[in-house]
């Protein structure tokens, strides 16, 4: 048996060599501990050599190499969000663990299928929600499940995107209802882990293309605000914009009887340059600089459940119960009213 730190290595295969599947590799291979990365495919295989060489992986343009290969023993699916359920299942089939990013399908009923497949092939399926895995987010859900706050009355998530002097340069090549199923997703999944034992009754959407309004008969929304109504009487709201100048900003936020605990930071260093001016602050420009150590958390964590076969810390029921908001979002916005969640499914 192949050990690490003291720990059984689980290789782990990446499926989609993008910008995110990029940063994932990197972290198995040179951090998360017990992880080694064994391959990584690409239907373009000269972005699965180009990070593969970093880490003396393999590369493959064909994703069937991975099912068939007896070492690889879980995967990371990094791909388009089109593929994820095609994906989810065929690595169950294969005997294979399944990590997930988000969102790990675009219909209940493709979710439903790869809770079903990968329940009957007895591996661990975990979806990549980051903010559970930050610190702060975390300390704030401890907080709340213990009390400190009392009873959640007003909660808030909040997703800026950053974006550019130049504009949203990137607007045409955003497929419709991103900002619910692929950015808000994050948001409606922090605001049900915070608000725990409640569930979402109601949502009502107010959104538009504001950053890019030329590409709005397009379907572009690139500005959205959701409310969320729980049935323990809590209101939420979440917002999102693909537009900060000003860097990336996440922020989560719960209000209650007893007092409120706040997640989420705006600066990249603590360090403040104050001058003839005023002050100034660096801010942080990606989710990957606010989320380090989070991305590497949570595949830690996933590799502990492929060990010890346990049920991971972010399920697909988890990924449910957040698209099931997201499709009701989307609903709400398509047909200008509230949306009882009852009428999703």
């Amino acid at each position: 048996m192949h050990t690490d730190h003291g720990l059984e290595v689980v290789r782990i295969a990446l499926i989609g060599a993008g910008r995110i599947g990029t940063m994932h590799a990197g972290n198995i291979a040179r951090r998360v501990p017990g992880a080694e990365l064994g391959t990584v495919a690409d239907p373009r295989l000269d972005a699965a050599q180009q990070v593969a060489s970093k880490y003396d992986a393999t590369a493959t343009a064909n994703v069937d190499d991975v099912f068939k290969d007896p070492d690889i023993g879980a995967v990371v699916i990094t791909s388009i969000a089109a593929a994820h359920a095609e994906l989810i299942e065929k690595a169950a089939d294969a005997g294979k663990a399944v990590f997930c990013e988000k969102p790990a399908g675009l219909t209940l009923a493709e979710i439903d299928r790869a809770i079903e497949v990968t329940k009957r092939a007895g591996v661990p399926f975990q979806v990549g929600f980051n903010r559970r895995f930050s610190k702060d987010f975390a300390a704030a859900y401890r907080t709340v499940r213990e009390g400190g706050i009392g009873t959640p009355q007003l909660m808030r998530s909040v997703t800026r995107d950053p974006g550019r002097p130049a504009g949203f340069v990137n607007a045409a090549n955003v497929k419709p209802w991103t900002i619910f199923r692929e950015t808000l997703i994050h948001d409606f999944d922090t605001l049900l882990w915070l608000n725990e034992g409640a569930e979402p009754i109601e949502v009502y959407t107010k959104a538009d293309a504001l950053v890019a309004p030329q590409y709005k008969d397009s379907g572009l929304i690139d500005t959205a605000v959701v409310m969320i109504t729980f049935d323990n009487g809590a209101i939420a709201t979440a917002e999102a914009n693909f537009s900060a100048l000003y860097g990336y900003d996440v922020r989560g936020e719960v209000f209650g009887s007893k007092g409120m605990v706040t997640a989420g930071r705006h600066a990249s260093s603590p360090m403040q340059h104050y001058h003839e001016h005023g002050m100034q602050q660096q801010t942080l420009r990606s989710d990957e600089e606010m989320f380090t150590d989070a991305y590497v958390q949570e595949v830690s964590d996933f590799t502990d459940a492929v060990r010890t076969r346990s049920t991971p810390p972010v399920t697909g029921e988890d990924a449910r119960r957040a698209l099931r908001v997201a499709l009701a979002a989307m609903k709400s916005h398509e047909e200008h009213r509230p949306v009882k969640l009852a009428e999703i499914g």
